[in-house]
C-alpha cells in the first residue's frame, strides 16, 4: 500500500474536543491509539503545523493526514483452508469455523484467521494507519462460528467501518439457549460495561455502560432449551451472550457467563455442548462500490447441526 495525502477543513469548533478524539469519527477504521502515533509522529498536521493529540478542534482549520506507506504485517501468512462465501476486487465475507482466533496475540501467534487471510488476499490488504493488515471490519469470539467481512482495501474498509457505526448493517445470529424461553419474541435494551471484578467479562451495567439493543424470535423449542433467531442492532463485547444471561436464558455451551445452566443441560439431556452454540447466520451491508445491498448467509456448522439433531424433542 503506498503513501497518500487527504486534506478536509473542520466545520464546526469543539473546544471540550480532542483531536485524536475527533478524527476516531472521521476515520473510523482507525484506532485511536493509531491516530495518536500519526500526530506524534508528523503524519497529521493542523494548518500545515505539528499539533498534539489534546489539539481542540476549531472552526476553519486544515487537517491534513499523510497516510505513510504501509509496513510489513508482523504475522506471517500460513495456507489455511477459508470457508469464502463471497469475494470480490474489494471485500470477502467467510463463513469462520468455530475455534479459529480472528487476530494474532500473546499465545496465539499463528493459525489465526489473520495469517490466513494474508495468504489468500497476497498483497491486497487494507493499509490504514502504516500497517499492511487484513480489513477486519468487526470481530466474532474464537468459538462463534458463521459470517465475517474482511476488507481488501482502504476505501472499503473505511466505508464499512462506517456502516457498522451507523448501525445500517443487519446482523443475525442463531443460538441455543439453555432453558426453555417463554416468549416467542422479544428485545433487550440493557446497557453492557465491563464486569467490576472480572475483567475479562463484560455484564448488564445499571451505571456507566454503553446501550446495547438485541431483538429475537423462537424458531423451535427444544429439549430444556430453545433456538433463537438474534438481531444484534448494537456491536458490543459479548453482547448476545451477556444479554441473554441477564434474562435469565444463557447460550448453551458458555463456560463464562452460563456455567451453571450448561451443566444443568447437560444432566437433563445427556449431551454436552462441545463449544458457545452462537452463530453468525446473516450478515447484510451496502457495498461499497456498488452501492447495492449484500445479504450472505452462513450454513451452520457440523457441531451445530448435531446439537439440534441431539436436542430435538422425538415427535
Amino acid at each position: 500500500m503506498s503513501s497518500r495525502s487527504e486534506s478536509f477543513t473542520i466545520e464546526q469548533s469543539l473546544p471540550r474536543e480532542r483531536l485524536d478524539k475527533f478524527l476516531t469519527t472521521i476515520y473510523p477504521a482507525v484506532s485511536r491509539g493509531m491516530l495518536q502515533r500519526l500526530i506524534d509522529e508528523g503524519h497529521i498536521k493542523v494548518n500545515d503545523l505539528a499539533i498534539k493529540p489534546t489539539h481542540p478542534p476549531r472552526a476553519g482549520e486544515v487537517v491534513t493526514v499523510h497516510w505513510p506507506e504501509a509496513r510489513p504485517a508482523e504475522a506471517q501468512a500460513e495456507d489455511i483452508p477459508l470457508n469464502v462465501l463471497f469475494e470480490d476486487k474489494d471485500l470477502l465475507v467467510l463463513n469462520k469455523a468455530p475455534g479459529i482466533v480472528v487476530h494474532p496475540a500473546a499465545g496465539n501467534e499463528e493459525h489465526t484467521l489473520v495469517n490466513a487471510l494474508l495468504h489468500h488476499c497476497k498483497g491486497q490488504l487494507s493499509g490504514i494507519g502504516g500497517v499492511e493488515r487484513p480489513g477486519i471490519v468487526h470481530r466474532l469470539d474464537k468459538e462463534t462460528s458463521g459470517c465475517l467481512v474482511v476488507a481488501k482495501n482502504d476505501a472499503t474498509h473505511i466505508a464499512l467501518c462506517e456502516q457498522f457505526a451507523a448501525r445500517t448493517t443487519q446482523k443475525t445470529y442463531l443460538a441455543i439457549l439453555c432453558g426453555e424461553v417463554p416468549r416467542a419474541s422479544g428485545e433487550i435494551r440493557a446497557a453492557i460495561a465491563r464486569h467490576p471484578s472480572h475483567r475479562r467479562r463484560m455484564a448488564v451495567s445499571m451505571g456507566e455502560g454503553r446501550d446495547s439493543w438485541t431483538s429475537y424470535r423462537v424458531t423451535e423449542r427444544l429439549l430444556y432449551s430453545t433456538l433463537v433467531e438474534a438481531d444484534l442492532h448494537t456491536g458490543r463485547t459479548h453482547q448476545i451472550r451477556v444479554h441473554f444471561q441477564h434474562i435469565g436464558f444463557p447460550v448453551a455451551g458458555d463456560d463464562t457467563y452460563g456455567e451453571r445452566q450448561t451443566k444443568k443441560l447437560t444432566e437433563l439431556t445427556d449431551y454436552a455442548a462441545p463449544r458457545v452454540l452462537l452463530h453468525a447466520h446473516k450478515l447484510a451491508f451496502t457495498h461499497p462500490r456498488t452501492k447495492r445491498k449484500k445479504t450472505v448467509t452462513a450454513p451452520m456448522p457440523a457441531d451445530f447441526q448435531e446439537a439440534l439433531k441431539r436436542l430435538r424433542v422425538a415427535v
